[in-house]
């Protein structure tokens, strides 16, 4: 595994066009967002971050590490300087953390000035309706493909309970407001089966 340089990524780097942009793909597995952001803005270095070095190093041997590197950290203590990195990006992590607050007020932390969260998420529909059906598949579909491919349908079984104990899409857009994150919001996709949470940091 090609780990991150942790406190020294604090000082962004420069190439020819300037200082280079940072990402931090946080609870970033086994790197598929991180190699995204990567792909699609060359002048940018991603630093993913996980707590499970056995994804860090799937992560780092898919990956071009030009481009990437790859820190073990917990997410509630992130070895950066603060203002480090113009976007934070959480796939599916934050309703892991065990203290969603603390871990909102760490990321805000480590964002410089004008830097953007941007958290995507299985959201909560508010159609009732909807919501059953969506559970339903929850605990039925992941469990058995898990079953088929991995031989443990335990894999996929534990996002429900994560789901149901963790704030809904307008629940963390408040709680973004209360950790003193601006210009929250959400954008919702599958009738609210899917969402994507955002904020900046003024200061």
């Amino acid at each position: 595994m090609a780990e991150g340089k942790s406190k020294g990524e604090g000082r962004r780097a420069k190439g020819g066009g300037g200082q280079q942009k940072l990402v931090l793909d946080l609870c970033c597995g086994t790197g598929d967002i991180a190699m995204m952001f990567a792909r699609q803005n060359p002048q940018t270095h991603v630093v993913g971050v996980d707590f499970t070095p056995e994804m860090l190093q799937v992560a780092s041997a898919r990956a071009p590490q030009h481009s990437t590197s790859w820190v073990q950290a917990d997410a509630l203590r992130l070895p950066f300087p603060g203002d480090t990195f113009d976007v934070v990006s959480v796939g599916y992590g934050l309703r892991n953390l065990a203290d969603l607050s603390e871990g909102l007020r760490e990321i805000l932390r480590v964002l410089r000035p004008g830097g953007k969260l941007l958290s995507l998420d299985f959201g909560k529909p508010e159609s009732r309706l909807w919501r059953a059906v969506y559970f339903g598949y929850l605990r039925v579909v992941p469990p058995a493909l898990s079953r088929l491919f991995c031989d443990d349908a335990d894999t996929h079984a534990y996002i429900v309970p994560s789901l149901q104990n963790c704030p809904n899409q307008r629940e963390l857009k408040t709680l973004m407001e209360q950790c003193r994150y601006a210009d929250c919001g959400f954008e919702e996709f599958c009738g609210g089966a899917m969402a994507i949470n955002f904020g900046i940091k003024t200061r």
